[in-house]
């Protein structure tokens, strides 16, 4: 483990070192070793070192410092004070390296055309130092000249092409890290959007059965305290249900740790313990408590369940109840005191839910307040086997306006699980919001 440490410590110091440090402490070495193996035993036939061949050596090896900046001139340059060189008899092996790197810089930096010019001069001098001594032949100078080219650009290609395809991976990881970065934006903006839609879904329901029995229990809390004590109890139990609600939805939204004291970080809760402390999600199960508290806020409704009931998907169940608990909401709010009635048919590839009501608040409502002014704002409460008693009508139109988001919200849950939803006024009177979903 510490190996791996010191390791990774040094690569990441060796990283930070610029290139043209490397390319000097490379040129400095070859010129060094040049030099060293020029005033060696020379081979008999060449000239030793002398001022001019000392000149000459540093002048072919030195500039390899600028070898990254402008790879083809230098690699000319250093052919041809190489050439000169061995022109003037001097031992050619001396000045070898300088010219390889060249080439090898040539190839790994540049088109493959100016590497294979560079390859081709540089095989032209090698074959042209061969001709001045009697070390070798000409068949294995012409052979070294070919096979050390050869090799020479060949790794040079491939650095080429390893270069170009880390630059291309750095391109892809930072494209990729930004379609992730823009991926959780949007995950981010839906998720705040759903919990906007829970939130208007739970608390438009609720406060509209709270506003309905406020209201009953305000007129009739002198003459019928039975009635008012009644009502005031479902507003208890509406709102702790709503309270109840709210909380599971905003568990997502709490955080531990972070904002307590020896906590390490923050980190978001949930799983079994949150859905255990808050229940789950809604779902078709829980419509018959939901049409018994809208009959309790006074709308007689009527729930039937046709086919034979089966499993669905966690979010298809919560989409239904929340269709219904919105359309149930619209008419508290638009059509009260109307009939409603909701239907959930599970048929053999699709649940279709429908919620209906009967439109009487229009006809009924208005008439009663142009004949009895303040009783025609009275109606009656209770379910469908409970007492009625009298109490006020809210004010309110025949259909939801057609500039809420209610509807908007309700489709745009139908379309998140692949069904539709089709809303609108029935030709006998009231209004009809139909929800399909694939089942």
């Amino acid at each position: 483990m510490r190996s791996t440490t010191v390791w990774t410590r040094l690569r990441d110091g060796a990283e930070r070192v610029p290139a043209w440090a490397y390319d000097s402490a490379i040129a400095l070495a070859i010129t060094a070793v040049s030099l060293l193996l020029g005033n060696d035993r020379v081979p008999a036939g060449w000239s030793g070192l002398d001022g001019l061949g000392v000149a000459l050596t540093c002048a072919v090896n030195l500039p390899l410092v600028a070898r990254r900046r402008i790879p083809f001139a230098l690699s000319l340059g250093v052919f041809a004070i190489w050439t000169v060189y061995v022109a003037l008899d001097y031992w050619p092996v001396v000045n070898t390296l300088g010219p390889l790197l060249a080439l090898y810089t040539v190839a790994s930096m540049r088109p493959l055309r100016e590497a294979v010019l560079c390859a081709v001069l540089l095989a032209a001098v090698w074959n042209f130092a061969g001709t001045t001594g009697q070390e070798s032949s000409w068949a294995t100078v012409l052979g070294q000249s070919v096979l050390y080219t050869c090799v020479i650009c060949g790794f040079g290609y491939l650095a080429r092409k390893s270069a170009q395809r880390n630059v291309e991976l750095a391109r892809l990881t930072g494209q990729l890290r930004r379609e992730r970065a823009g991926a959780e934006r949007r995950a981010v903006a839906e998720e705040r959007v759903r919990i906007a839609r829970e939130l208007h879904d739970v608390v438009a329901h609720h406060m509209s059965v709270i506003s309905v029995q406020a209201g009953l229990a305000g007129y009739v809390f002198d003459t019928d305290p039975q009635t008012a004590r009644g009502a005031l109890g479902t507003i208890a139990d509406t709102s702790g249900e709503a309270l109840a609600e709210l909380r599971r939805l905003l568990a997502v939204l709490r955080v531990e740790g972070g904002d307590r004291p020896g906590d390490d970080g923050p980190q978001l809760v949930g799983g079994i313990e949150d859905q255990a402390e808050f229940g789950p999600a809604p779902g078709l199960d829980q419509l018959p408590d939901l049409t018994e508290r809208v009959r309790g806020a006074g709308v007689p409704v009527q729930f039937t369940v046709t086919g034979e009931p089966r499993p669905l998907a966690p979010g298809a169940g919560q989409c239904a109840y929340r269709v219904v608990q919105e359309a149930l909401t619209n008419v508290l709010k638009h059509a009260y005191p109307a009939e409603a009635a909701v239907t959930v048919a599970y048929e053999p590839r699709q649940l279709t839910v429908t919620v209906t009501d009967d439109g009487r608040m229009s006809a009924a409502g208005g008439k009663g307040r142009d004949k009895g002014g303040e009783k025609g704002r009275e109606r009656s409460t209770g379910g469908a086997d409970g007492p009625r008693t009298r109490g006020p009508v809210p004010q309110g139109g025949g259909s939801p306006p057609p500039g809420g988001h209610g509807l908007i919200g309700m489709r745009e849950r139908a379309r998140i699980y692949g069904g539709r939803l089709d809303a609108g006024p029935r030709a006998s009177g009231g209004f009809e919001v139909r929800l399909i979903l694939p089942a």
